[in-house]
Order: C-alpha cells, then structure tokens, then sequence
C-alpha cells in the first residue's frame, strides 16, 4: 500500500510548503462537513494530505471541530498516517516555549464532544493503553531535530474542554498531583477516533507558554500565545517537509498494530447492527464490516 501522510494543523498553522499538484479538495462526510477543504499533493514521492483543524482563518473553537468528519475524511482519501500539530501550555520547567514535546499519553477532560464514530446500533471498544505509534512518533522526533528544534520524546498530554485557560488551580492539580506535561485543548477525541479509524496517529505538541503554573512567568494570555507560534509554525512546516523521507512512499503494515485496532473490537451481533451506522462507518470500519 502507498504512504499517504495526513497533517493535521494547529493553531498558526493553516497551510504547509512545497507541495507538488496541490490542490484544496472537498471532502463530503457522512459525519459533517470537516474543518475546511483539504489541501492534498505530493512531497518528495510522498502522497500528503494537509487539514487546518480550525479552518483557514481560524473559524473553529476547540469545542466546535467537526473531529468525527476530519478523521473520516482523511480516512476517505486513503490517509495511512496522522501527525497532529498543535499549540499547548507547558507544566515542566525544561519543556520551554519553542520547544516540540512528542506526546506519547493522554489524560482527557474534554465533556463537550462526540467521542466514537461508534454507538448504538454498532458497539465498539478500541484498546487505547498507548494511544500514539510509537513509528510515527520516532520519524517526527527525527524530522524536529534534523529542522533544528528542541524536542522532548515522551509526555502526558491533558486535554481541557476550553476555550478559556486553566485557574491557577487547575494547573497546579494537573502538574504536581496528575502528573501532566502539557496542556492543549484540540487532540480529544480526535487521537480517539483516529484508533477507531485504524489510522497511525502522533501529536508534536509545540510549547507557547508556561500555562499559569510557573511564578517566574504572567498568567497566559492570547498575546504570549499569538508571540510564540509563528515561529512554532515555522518549525512545523521545516518538520513536515522532511517526514517523506522517513517514512517512504511504501507503507507496511503497522508493526504496533494501529492499522488493526478492529480486529476485536465490535461486540453488536451482525443481525443486530443499525443499517444507518454502518452505512456512516463506510470508511473508518469497511475493512471489518
């Protein structure tokens, strides 16, 4: 099968570099219209598929992300792999602005989203224990650094509904008690469905600020964020151009399984099964159904 690298792009990025044939396309979803067209093209050999998660000009609210239609519609172009981009606050000291954490746990406080392409009618339950490939992972990891970017491999990723920050609070729990290393608002459910959708999934979290937390540093606001992620959406793009190379246009089967994620887990009896669900999970669940 060929290797089509799906980005999915965060806050101050809304466009990526250098594609040959690129082409804004319409993507129709049984689950919703996604975020905006996807920009689709080739780099270097590789097939690419590029989404703005918050829509060019930035139009979504992190609450409001059609995350169900993104995933599916990347799954509908023939997506194999996932990098979600995107802009957090840092709970740790050596976790800078600037700096790229390759995020490898989730805690998800998110209660304001639909969280499954699956439900009544059609019950899956996906394993979800390392809810990254570790694959991908290592080839973003790679591409930072070689882009010249401070990367951290490795870190817990709490996901808050938003759209306001945290109270002081909040991000102490989430620091000393929980144990978090940074805090977004955009990757649940979407790394959720992503494993639902049998799709290979990382998150570069980009660090803009220190969240609340840190005495040394005023309270987050808008400006500090917008200051810091120009120059984070350069490292992004840098990162971007350089995965074809890493991964190849030749793509095996995921040695960690991502691509099998349903092998086991639809429970509803076939003559139980909603004809309308199954007819919505066309694409993220044909090859079982």
């Amino acid at each position: 099968m060929d290797t089509v690298i799906g980005i999915i792009g965060g806050s101050g990025v809304y466009d990526i570099d250098g594609l040959s044939d690129a082409t804004w396309t319409k993507v129709d979803s049984p689950w919703g219209d996604p975020s905006d067209l996807i920009l689709t093209g080739s780099l270097d050999g590789v097939k690419m598929a590029f989404l703005p998660r918050h829509g060019r000009g930035h139009v979504h609210g992190p609450s409001d992300v059609p995350y169900r239609a993104n995933i599916d519609a990347l799954k509908r172009l023939g997506v194999t792999d996932v990098i979600s981009v995107s802009a957090c606050g840092s709970f740790r000291e050596d976790m800078a602005p600037g700096d790229f954490v390759i995020v490898d746990q989730f805690i998800d406080r998110t209660f304001a989203r639909a969280k499954s392409f699956f439900g009544s009618g059609c019950v899956a339950h996906v394993g979800f224990a390392h809810p990254t490939c570790p694959r991908l992972s290592a080839a973003c990891a790679s591409s930072a650094r070689e882009a010249g970017v401070t990367v951290h491999e490795g870190g817990t990723y709490l996901a808050m509904e938003g759209p306001q920050f945290s109270t002081l609070a909040e991000s102490r729990m989430y620091r000393d008690q929980w144990g978090a290393h940074v805090i977004g608002m955009t990757n649940m459910p979407e790394a959720k469905l992503a494993r639902e959708a049998e799709l290979c999934y990382a998150s570069v979290a980009m660090v803009t600020d220190y969240d609340c937390w840190h005495p040394d540093h005023d309270e987050v606001d808008v400006a500090q964020v917008i200051a810091t992620l120009t120059g984070n959406g350069d490292k992004a793009r840098r990162m971007v151009a350089g995965l074809p190379a890493l991964l190849g246009s030749d793509r095996a089967p995921c040695p960690h399984g991502c691509d099998r994620a349903l092998d086991m887990a639809i429970m509803t009896a076939p003559d139980k099964r909603d004809p309308a669900l199954l007819a919505k999970l066309d694409a993220v669940a044909g090859r079982v159904l």
